[in-house]
């Protein structure tokens, strides 16, 4: 299985607009952060988790030539306002499998209203193929077993996604107890962690690592990033196994 970090920032990327702090200041391409989102490659099958709003951006740097199936973790508007940028695809390849929860499902058809609605076809609509996914009920694409597990990102229930022993969560502050059972044995596990400070609906450092502390995958990467955290400085915050995600790391 390969792994590509396609955007590894928090939501409003960094750097953030008019911030003149150390990261923003950065030359160092592991502090420039699109929105989050990551592509899987196994056994001949493509899959990208979210479509976030630089979506055509990284499609572009990471020369995605096909897709064979879009996850949505929830519906804010880093991880789904590239959904549009989809129809590339579309024209190739025909409609695209779309899994999302049902909490997910109901905002992106009010806020894509058009493309489940249409009332005008002028430049052509995204072509999806909804399914609805449920936790702890797992499914295939292909070879890859895919299991969604709830984590909670303030109050809002938030897809995780277990690929065989690789698994991605992000967006989250807690963890129900079913779902930290449905993340051990993992040889991967992608994190949220925010920053280094708490805060109100996403992990922190702290955070991050207690729960990777518990959970004990092999390796660990932190994403979703905000400009609080500076790639070379506070890595040397992080234990052996665990690292900073950044734009354009492929793991193996």
């Amino acid at each position: 299985m390969k792994l590509t970090f396609l955007g590894t920032g928090t939501s409003t990327g960094v750097p953030s607009i008019a911030c003149d702090c150390e990261t923003c200041l950065s030359e160092d391409l592991r502090d420039k952060r699109l929105r989050v989102s990551i592509l899987i490659e196994h056994a001949g099958k493509t899959i990208l988790v979210d479509t976030s709003s630089d979506f055509r951006q990284q499609a572009l740097r990471a020369n995605i030539r096909r897709l064979d199936a879009v996850l949505i973790t929830h519906c804010h508007v880093d991880h789904v306002f590239g959904l549009d940028d989809i129809r590339p695809l579309n024209f190739r390849y025909g409609a695209m499998p779309v899994f999302a929860n049902e909490i997910a499902w109901v905002d992106l058809r009010r806020i894509f209203k058009y493309i489940f609605e249409p009332t005008h076809f002028g430049g052509g609509l995204p072509q999806l193929i909804p399914h609805t996914v449920v936790h702890d009920s797992p499914f295939c694409i292909g070879d890859i077993e895919i299991t969604p597990l709830e984590v909670i990102h303030g109050k809002l229930p938030v897809v995780a996604y277990r690929f065989n022993d690789f698994a991605y969560a992000t967006d989250l502050k807690t963890i129900p107890q079913e779902s930290m059972d449905g993340l051990r044995d993992l040889d991967v596990l992608v994190l949220d962690c925010v920053r280094l400070k708490p805060h109100s609906t996403h992990l922190n450092l702290d955070e991050a690592l207690e729960i990777i502390a518990d959970l004990k995958p092999k390796r660990a990467y932190l994403t979703h990033l905000n400009h609080d955290i500076l790639y070379e400085r506070d890595s040397l915050l992080l234990p052996p196994n665990v690292e900073f995600a950044w734009d354009g790391l492929v793991v193996e």
